[in-house]
Parts: C-alpha cells; structure tokens; sequence
C-alpha cells in the first residue's frame, strides 16, 4: 500500500451480552460495509478483525481493535495516539501496538456511537508520519430493553351478540432496541388469557370476538395479552398488559311475568283511582331495553286500568270505575306485556310480549244509601198554599240487610221556612207560598242516612222551579213626561208608550192599550195600539189653553195575555206647553217649573240677580278678611327686608345664631351727588328725599326700629323667646335720584333736564323727551 493513504476504519464494539445469531451477524456485517464505503478516505491504516464474546466486563478493559499502518515495520518507532469522543476515558489504545480497548459498558440506547481520531507519530521525533485520520466507533444493539404497554390498562365495550371477528380494541407495546437491526424490537402478539371467547391477532395486536356471547350470561371479561421481541424466538423478552372488555346490551330478550296468574281484591267502597295491585314481567335487559308498556285486553279495561312504572318497571293496576259487590263479586282481567324498544333483528325468533291472568275479587263494605237519581228536578206552581207536595226522592241501602233509609234536608234559614221532607218516604212540600219573581228556583240538598249506621250518609240535590202564575197586571215600564203644544193640530202624535209584566210568559208577552171609557167620549186625546206591545197619544182636537186647562190626566188600561188575563189602569199626565207645533222638552219643562211655583219670568230674574249680588257680597268680605290675615307691616317692606336667621339645634344662646351683623348698616352714608330736577321746599318733600339717605344713625332708622319691636312685642304669633331679628337697606337710591313728577307740583321754580345728558347712553333716550318736552313749554 501507499504510505500516504490512510483506512478510515469502523470498529465495532458489542456489549457483553448474548452473541446474535448467524442472521443477525450478516445484517451487522451488511450495516458496516454500507457505512465503510461513506466513510473511506486515503488509504494508509490496516485493521485486525473483531472478534466479541459474551463474557465480557465492563470491570475488565475489552479489547475493541486495533489500528495499524503499514510503516510500521520500516523502523520499529511508530506512536499511536487516539482522540475525540471517550478517548482515554471510555476507549483506551495501547500506543506501541494500535490496541484499542473499552474500560466501561456502553448502551447503545444512550449513544448509538463514538466518532474518533487516530493518529501516528514518530516516537523519537515526536512528528507525525501519517496524517490524523477519523473513525468511527459504533455500538452493535442487542435485545436488552422489553417490551412496554404505555396506554395499558385497556378497557373496552362491545354490544353482546356481536358476530365473530369483530374487532374490539387494539393494543400496542413499544420496544427501546434497535428497530432497524436485527429482531430485538420485532414484536409478536398472542392471548394468554381470555380464550375461546376471543382472539389477538399476532402483528397488529388487534382483538376480535372469537364467539357470539351473551351479555345476561357473563357481562365483563378480563384478556391478558403478551407481547414478545425477538419475534417470540429464544432469549426473547416479554411483558403482558390487561385488557376488561364490557358487553353492552341489547334488547335481545323478551319480558316474561313472573305469574301465570295473580290475585288481587278490591273494595266496592273503593274510589276511583285506588291502586289494586301490581304485576310484574322480568326482563333479562338493563336500561332502554328492558322498558316495557303494560295494557289490559278484553272487557274488563272499563272497570279496570294498568299503567307502568318507569322507575321499578311493574305494572300498576288502578280501580277505573266503581264496583259493587251486589253486581259482581269477580272480575278477571287479561294483563298484556311487551318491550317499549324492539329489535327487529330478534322479532323472528319469538314475540317480544308476554300475557297474564289477573283475578280480581271485589269485597263487600257496609255502602251508604243510594239515591235513585244524583240530580232531581221538580216543579211547583207559585202562590201555591202550604202542605203542597213538590215532589219525592228515594233512596235504598245497596247492602243485603237493605237497612231502613231516614232523609231529611240540608239547608239555611231561608229554605227551612219553605219545604220540609217526610224523612220516612222522602216526601218533599212545602211550608208556605212561593213567589216566582223574588225566586224562580230552589236548591236543595237532601241526605239519606242508614237508621242502622247514621255514619252512613249520601246526598242528592234537589232543583225546585217555581212555575209562573198570572198575578201581576202589566204596568209603565217608567215615568212618562208628556207635553202638548198649545199650537198642536188634531191628529199629533206626543208620546209613544209601552208596558212591562214581572210575570214570565212561556209564549212571549202581548199586551192591547186602551183608554178607560169614561175618558173615551170627552178626551182630547186618543190612544192607538200599534199591536207590537206599544201604543201611540194622540191629540183629539186642535189648539189647546194653558191658562184654561194646565195638565191633562189620561186613565190608559193594558191588559196582557196571561191566564186568566190581567188589566190594569195606569195614568199618563199630559202638560200643555206655550210653545209651537213641536214640543222643546227643555223649555217645557223649565216652563212648567215656572208656572207650579206661580212666578213670571222677571220675578225669577230678580231672583238670580239678589243671589248673585249676594254671593259678591260674601266674596268681598271674604277678601277683606283674608288681607287682614297678612303682616301688619307689609306695606313698609318696599324698602327693607328681613334677613334669614340660622340657629343651631343643640346650642341655645346668642353664639350660636349667626346673623347678620349690624355693624353693617353703621357704614359712612353715601351721598349721591346729582343735579336736582327743582327745588323742594315741603317737608314732605324734605322727608321724602332723607328716606333714601338715611343710615344707622338716622332719627327715621330708629323710628323704624322702635315700631318693629313694639309689633314683635304685642304680635301674639311670635315664639314665646326672644329671637335676633336684623334689617338692611336695599340701598340708598340711585346717582340720579328719583324722577317721580309727584311733587313737581310743590314748587314753581323750573327744572333743568339737561343734567340727563350727562348719565349716559341709558338715559339718552329720556334726556331726549324732556329736552323737548322743555322746548315746547318754551
């Protein structure tokens, strides 16, 4: 070989472990020729195979390889020195000889392997003779981890029944050798336990149902599976996991009752709605599944009912109509059952339902009496005397003692006085007349009760009508006022009247109006039936008087049609009005009003006016005396005011009123310079013109002030204390003074308005209108 050339070498360590097999081997070899080929650069380096035992020890340095170059043998003075990952703590060479050792186990799961330097050197020169050169170390797997179930346990559901070869659930374990050499992470799958009922298949770890099962036999089943690397070959390592399958159910069962037959009594006092008894049908499913409806078949679903609980699944059986033992003393009834949910798929084999017998035996009671009807009705005809039988009940003891029935009546004051019953036949009458039109029925209640057992007591209601007699003659159904115009024409309608009857006629009421005879032959009026229950008044002549004849009185007769037939005289007041041809109700009656009290119209406009000055009267002096209500001194607040006064609950002196301090009106008078308008020379005027330039210390001030305390001194709606009461002045006027003309009068000297002029543009306009009110007097 060339000295130049270096052999990248791969040494290959194997961990003390068992040897491969033959296969192994060659794949191994196959593996490290393809990383050769990679990896070879120069040529140079001559390697001695490996040979690796089983035996070896991680306390024991273990031989690996060995580097060699071929200038070796051309004086004997060659180093070896070795580099990189592990060298001189993991991997060690022997430097005379390219020995490489191992000094500690590796595991190839950690690091797969170690990439090295190597280099050679002169030992007496210390230089190189051939160039460094990298290899790498690669650590050769075998089978040193098991198998592991990371998601173990397993648990899993499938419907019972199920065909076989259904897949139930599949389980996967790892391993942490080396998939890609060798078999040690090969893994094969079998069933340790849980046969015949299923199977693993070996590859894929999926389990199937090997058998159709029945969930009402076995519910839950517990299969062990084992996974083995290597595929299950010797030295192999194992690990198993748990698997708890769960049947779940299907309606594959019919409901079945535990009885062919039941018996059962009820009560003939029983109401309606008593349980009797319950049936129940088992039913080998759970859930919706062994949901089930029960039903009764034949004649006997009149009297009796069955329903089911949801909850306990039996069937309840419910009393739907009463029963009496003097009528039937057994009843059997036909109890059906079937699933609520059905599958079809089972309907083939056999009737998902399941039929029964119930016999139902009806037990004797001591019964109240018992009426022939629940609800009587009767008739009487009104006014009928006292003693009058209205009508009869009977009631009779079902049991067979047919003890005797003893009745009497329920009932308030009111009917007490009206009927009474015979309490050994049932005899009702009554005790006095009965007038349909203060009632048209009576309710009664009428008990039966056993003389035997008085406990046993019923009831019935008794519905008395009371037919209509004739005994009230029809009348004005309300007050008619009539007016005639003292222009009326013969022939003029002036009122339309009709009738009423308390009576109550089953073919309807008809009533016939007519004037009384003795009215007929000298009436001015007339009376004409319209046949439809009214009537018409009409004038019999033209013009009527009110001075010679006021009000006229019409004796009208109505007979109706009842039997016998009833009249009655019924008088209609007619007035004569001083108006037109038609009549104004309004006028009229005020008109009438006028001339019942015997006063004109000018006596009653007199009237009104004495009443009316009467209530101005009152009204002034209720004026006058709510002025006087006011304060005394109002007149004098056009210029002072009061300040508010603030005291404070808890104290009770002068410290803790706070109000305006009087020192304030002792401030310098401002005196307001200004052009007077004219002379003053009055004391009224004197006086008037002071008022608006007073101060504190102004004779007029403590005038003001004296009068004050003498009206809070004899004012008795003052509080009963003394209390701080202070005034201020608005002000003292304006720089202009007053431009009132009310004491112009007071002096014939002339007054200047020029001085307005000089107040501004507020006052232009003013200045403007005495200047010129000046020229003109000029």
């Amino acid at each position: 070989m060339n000295c130049s050339t270096w052999l990248s070498l791969i040494l290959v360590l194997v961990k003390p472990w068992p040897c491969f097999t033959s296969t192994q081997n060659d794949s191994t070899q196959n593996t490290d020729q393809s990383f050769t080929a990679v990896r070879r650069a120069k040529r140079g380096w001559v390697w001695e195979p490996l040979s690796v035992t089983e035996e070896q020890s991680s306390t024991v340095s273990v031989y690996v390889g060995q580097l060699k170059s071929d200038l070796e043998n051309q004086d004997g003075n060659l180093k070896y020195i070795l580099t990189g990952e592990g060298a001189g703590s993991i991997f060690f060479i022997d430097e005379n000889n390219g020995k490489i050792y191992v000094t500690q186990k590796l595991d190839r799961e950690k690091k797969p392997f170690y990439t090295l330097r190597a280099q050679a050197i002169n030992s007496k020169t210390q230089l190189p003779v051939e160039p460094e050169s990298e290899f790498v170390i690669k650590v050769q797997d075998i089978n040193d981890h098991e198998p592991q179930f990371l998601d173990g346990p397993y648990v899993a559901t499938v419907p019972e029944m199920s065909p076989e070869g259904t897949s139930v659930i599949q389980v996967t374990a790892t391993d942490g050798d080396d998939p890609s050499y060798g078999n040690s992470a090969r893994l094969l799958y079998s069933l340790i336990q849980g046969q015949p009922y299923f199977s693993v298949e070996p590859k894929t770890g999926v389990i199937r149902m090997a058998s159709g099962m029945d969930r009402e036999t076995e519910d839950q089943y517990l299969v062990i599976i084992q996974a083995k690397d290597m595929v299950g070959q010797a030295g192999a390592l194992s690990a198993t996991a748990t698997v708890t399958i769960n049947l779940s159910d299907i309606n594959d069962n019919p409901p079945k009752f535990q009885q062919q037959l039941y018996y059962m009594n009820v009560s003939e006092e029983a109401p309606v709605g008593t349980t009797v008894g319950k049936v129940f049908a088992e039913d080998g499913d759970i859930g919706e599944n062994a949901a089930m409806d029960y039903s009764i078949e034949g004649d006997s679903s009149d009297v009796f009912d069955i329903i089911t609980d949801n909850e306990t699944q039996e069937g309840i059986i419910l009393l739907k109509k009463k029963v009496d033992y003097e009528s039937k003393r057994r009843y059997s009834i036909q109890a059906k059952v079937v699933n609520r949910y059905i599958d079809d798929r089972f309907l083939k084999e056999e009737p998902f339902e399941d039929k029964t017998i119930v016999k139902i035996d009806v037990e004797d009671a001591d019964e109240p009496p018992v009426f022939t009807l629940e609800n009587y009705v009767m008739e009487i005809p009104e006014e009928a005397v006292g003693g009058t039988v209205v009508g009869v009940v009977t009631a009779r003891d079902p049991d067979n003692d047919h003890s005797p029935v003893r009745y009497s009546i329920v009932h308030g004051m009111r009917l007490k006085r009206l009927f009474s019953i015979d309490e050994h036949n049932g005899t009702i009458i009554t005790t006095k007349p009965l007038d349909r039109e203060r009632a048209s029925w009576h309710n009664i209640t009428v008990t039966a009760t056993e003389t035997r057992n008085p406990e046993k007591i019923s009831e019935a209601n008794v519905y008395i009508q009371v037919l209509d007699v004739n005994d009230h003659a029809p009348e004005f159904p309300k007050y008619y006022e009539t007016f005639v115009c003292e222009n009326a024409v013969s022939g003029q309608l002036i009122q339309r009247i009709s009738a009423v009857d308390k009576d109550d006629s089953t073919e309807g009421h008809h009533f016939y109006f007519s004037l009384d005879q003795e009215a007929t032959s000298n009436s001015s009026f007339t009376v004409k039936d319209n046949q439809d229950n009214t009537a018409g008044i009409f004038t019999a002549k033209s013009g009527f008087s009110r001075e010679k004849e006021f009000s006229f009185y019409l004796p009208i007769i109505i007979l109706d049609n009842g039997t016998p037939p009833l009249t009655s005289t019924n008088t209609l007041t007619v007035t004569v009005c001083d108006c037109d041809t038609q009549v104004n109700i309004f006028y009229c009656r005020y008109r009438a009003f006028m001339y019942a009290m015997g006063l004109s119209t000018e006596a009653l406009v007199a009237v009104l006016a004495c009443i009316l000055i009467l209530l101005v009267f009152f009204l002034a002096i209720a004026a006058i005396r709510q002025q006087r209500k006011k304060s005394p001194f109002s007149e004098k607040m056009e210029e002072f005011r009061e300040n508010i006064v603030r005291y404070d609950d808890e104290g009770g002196g002068e410290e803790d009123t706070e109000a305006f301090d009087i020192s304030a009106l002792r401030t310098r008078t401002v005196m307001r310079m200004h052009k007077p308008r004219k002379k003053v020379t009055t004391e009224i005027h004197s006086l008037y013109r002071q008022s608006l330039q007073v101060g504190p210390d102004s004779a007029i001030f403590r005038q003001f002030i004296s009068e004050k305390l003498e009206e809070a001194n004899t004012d008795p709606s003052v509080p009963p204390y003394d209390s701080l009461q202070t005034y201020a002045f608005e002000g003292t006027g304006s720089l202009a003074g007053s431009l009132s003309s009310l004491g112009s009068n007071l002096s014939d000297v002339d007054q200047s308005y020029e001085y307005l002029t000089d107040w501004g543009p507020h006052f232009k306009q003013l200045a403007g209108m005495y200047t010129s009110y000046r020229s003109v007097g000029d």
